[in-house]
């Protein structure tokens, strides 16, 4: 009997994901005014008929979608990418980049060890409530 041997090729395939957001802080809260102050506008008094409810809704849908679209960011999702990064993190980077001190340095260290950790422990919660 003769073995069988079979090449297969392992091409390296770049995948690029990405996902949409609402950029956090000011923009977040702009984004809630904006879909608030529109909701506002619209006349929900004269609803008398499932057709002026329909329309009213639809109404709504164009207001979220048009405020949604405004405030969008696409992230790109990259091998690199880190879940656990958060604001204080490019904040204490940036102190760190502009000072290149020690201190900044180790404060920048420090904020890194404290939001992996809030994100480990976050992720298995989440996971434990899961398996519940």
């Amino acid at each position: 009997m003769l073995p069988l041997t079979v090449t297969i090729p392992i091409v390296e395939k770049h995948i690029e994901l990405s996902k949409q957001s609402i950029a956090k802080n000011s923009e977040d809260v702009e984004f809630v005014k904006e879909i608030v102050a529109s909701f506002l506008e619209v006349d929900t008094l004269t609803i008398l008929n499932i057709n002026d409810l329909e329309e009213a809704v639809s109404k709504f849908e164009h207001i979220v979608d048009h405020a949604w679209f405004k405030f969008l960011k696409l992230i790109r999702i990259t091998r690199q990418s880190k879940s656990w990064w958060n604001d204080k993190c490019s904040q204490d980077l940036v102190k760190y980049h502009s000072s290149r001190t020690v201190e900044n340095w180790k404060a920048f260290q420090k904020t890194i060890k404290i939001t992996k950790r809030k994100f480990k422990k976050l992720l298995t919660k989440s996971m434990d409530h899961r398996s519940l």
